[in-house]
């Protein structure tokens, strides 16, 4: 039932890896690029409360109840994917992100209620960490698609504002991926119905009060979910903050292969072209590899789950030092990369960022939905999305550039704002009191 997730990563690693390396292919400067990402969190704020109620109140006795968006998700987000690499222009491109950032959420947010849909209490941690298991798969593949491809003979180097083949190829790659995956979890997974139909058809037939009852859930939200949401908060303020700034951040310090500014070189020059030519392939080709190394995030996320995986089915887990611990790591291994005397050291750094990262695809769901109304699983996940999307919005109208500035010029010090962010993540845990979170308890059932 979660192997579609792996389409829904290939995607958000495509996306996290190299869409501000697209931006800089079309011309975009440093500063600008995190309001470019802007898309992501304001298409997840409205879209994911949205999706969670509509999916709550849908049942087909073919399709079931979540797997009807997880298709249409598929189809919208796999036509994005292939067209995004083209992208003529700045805008074009940014605007295409809209669209695939819509459609992943589309498809994303029914994925997290299907888990609590269909496992007792005592088996979600397991099932929210299979979950991150099949996320660690995508994400490390996703991320060495465009350095694979190449490494068969597709093109790194291109025209001025044109996106090298390598990239078109892995996004037309990933968007297959998408959708063979969604499609193994929408026709191989049953779904349960509601268990009184007789009143859900007739909670369907009142009128809509979509508004009235988000405001509802967000007014008498548990008072778990209220901490966790500081929790969330620092955790995606910081993995915002490498999704748009790793690839500007790393080329530049580490690589010593910034972006070059087309405006900088006279292009009817003939040798003035040349040098920008050649900047611009060392600039791509360091892209690709920073792209790989990122992937490593996904490979350690992946152990990381493999290791709960097999502790968590026949153990209890304290949730909260779970997470605390790997947030903490994962801050460590942002900041090491200020620190790091050649491009090889990535690969620790990241895999120190998978432990965080698998922690926070898993450790908050689990804490979350042992306070949660199953009839309302839907609305609340998309309600619990807020603290994910604000603080990724924050940091795109100016938290990242504000807070980096006061660090230093270095565009490396998004780095280091990502890691303390994590590290207080990291802290805000010790605010979880509540034992049904901390550690399921059995005679809770």
């Amino acid at each position: 039932m979660s192997f579609g997730f792996l389409g829904i990563q290939f995607g958000m690693a495509l996306t996290g890896g190299f869409m501000s390396r697209i931006f800089q292919t079309l011309g975009a400067e440093i500063d600008d690029i995190p309001i470019l990402w802007i898309a992501a969190p304001l298409t997840g704020l409205i879209v994911q409360p949205i999706i969670g109620y509509m999916s709550d109140r849908t049942w087909s006795t073919r399709w079931g109840r979540r797997r009807p968006y997880f298709l249409i998700g598929a189809i919208l987000s796999s036509l994005a994917l292939i067209a995004m690499p083209h992208s003529p222009t700045l805008w074009i491109a940014a605007g295409f992100l809209w669209i695939l950032d819509a459609s992943i959420n589309i498809s994303m947010e029914p994925f997290r209620a299907l888990v609590a849909d269909k496992l007792p209490n005592s088996q979600r941690s397991y099932g929210f960490v299979i979950q991150t298991l099949i996320i660690g798969v995508g994400t490390w593949v996703a991320s060495s698609l465009p350095w694979m491809v190449s490494q068969f003979g597709v093109s790194d180097s291109a025209e001025s504002g044109i996106v090298p083949m390598s990239v078109k190829v892995a996004f037309a790659i990933g968007a297959v991926v998408f959708l063979v995956s969604i499609f193994y979890t929408v026709f191989t997974t049953k779904e349960y119905p509601p268990e009184d139909m007789e009143a859900f058809e007739k909670e369907k037939a009142e009128k809509n009060r979509f508004v009235s009852d988000i405001l509802e859930n967000i007014k008498n939200m548990p008072t778990v979910m209220k901490k966790l949401g500081l929790v969330q908060f620092f955790s995606w303020f910081a993995f915002f903050t490498m999704w748009s700034m790793a690839n500007p951040a790393l080329t530049e310090h580490v690589f010593k292969t910034s972006a070059p500014i087309e405006k900088e070189y006279v292009m009817t020059d003939a040798i003035q072209k040349a040098a920008f030519d050649v900047k611009n392939t060392a600039f791509q080709k360091s892209s690709n590899e920073v792209g790989s190394y990122m992937g490593i995030y996904g490979l350690s996320s992946m152990a990381f789950a493999l290791v709960l995986v097999l502790y968590t089915r026949t153990r209890r887990i304290n949730r909260k030092h779970v997470h605390m611990g790997s947030l903490i790591l994962g801050g460590l291994g942002f900041i090491s990369m200020y620190l790091i005397p050649s491009p090889e050291y990535l690969a620790l750094s990241f895999t120190l960022v998978g432990f965080a990262w698998g922690s926070v695809l898993s450790m908050p769901y689990a804490m979350l939905s042992s306070s949660v109304d199953p009839k309302k699983m839907g609305v609340i996940m998309g309600v619990f999305n807020m603290f994910i999307v604000i603080p990724q919005i924050i940091a795109a109208l100016g938290g990242i550039n504000f807070i980096t500035g006061l660090l230093g010029e270095q565009t490396i010090n998004a780095m280091i704002v990502a890691g303390l962010s994590l590290i207080i993540a990291g802290f805000c845990n010790l605010l979880i009191t509540e034992k049904n979170a901390i550690t399921f308890q059995e005679d809770t059932i």
